[in-house]
């Protein structure tokens, strides 16, 4: 039994899941705001250019059950709404990856260039050296970067 709480205990400190708290308890307060922005001001802005019928109150009766289309198009709404942040969210994030892969990829070349290497022992040398100090061997045209 303690092994079982002594893994538990890993797994519950792990980044990732914490991580993943983080973000449900996150995700139900945004929740929270969105549903507000469809109840308390879309849907209200919607009724005033409807003609005034409220759409959170459109209930339909059949039989004994009640089909609620005011509820269902505000749940639409909210989830267009949750969609379009989130979209917005990883397509910026994507955005700034790509912008950090193509920084490192300059820095690398700089290095790159600014670090030629022997051929003979594969040390780094000046650029434009016609003899390695490192090993003493000689270096046609001048070092080169490497590639």
């Amino acid at each position: 039994m303690k092994a079982f709480f002594s893994e538990f205990r890993a797994f519950i400190s792990r980044g990732n899941v914490m991580d993943m708290a983080v973000g449900v308890i996150i995700g139900g307060a945004f929740t929270a705001i969105v549903n507000s922005l469809v109840g308390d001001i879309i849907q209200p802005l919607i009724s005033g250019l409807t003609g005034g019928g409220e759409q959170i109150g459109l209930v339909i009766n059949v039989g004994a059950a009640q089909l609620d289309f005011g509820a269902f198009i505000s749940a639409v709404i909210n989830f267009i709404i949750i969609a379009f942040i989130i979209f917005c969210l990883v397509k910026s994030m994507n955005k700034l990856s790509e912008e950090a892969k193509k920084l490192a990829g300059k820095q690398e070349k700089e290095e790159e260039a600014a670090a030629p290497i022997c051929p003979h022992c594969l040390e780094e040398v000046k650029a434009g050296a016609t003899r390695c100090p490192h090993c003493g061997g000689e270096i046609s045209g001048g070092a080169k970067p490497a590639v």
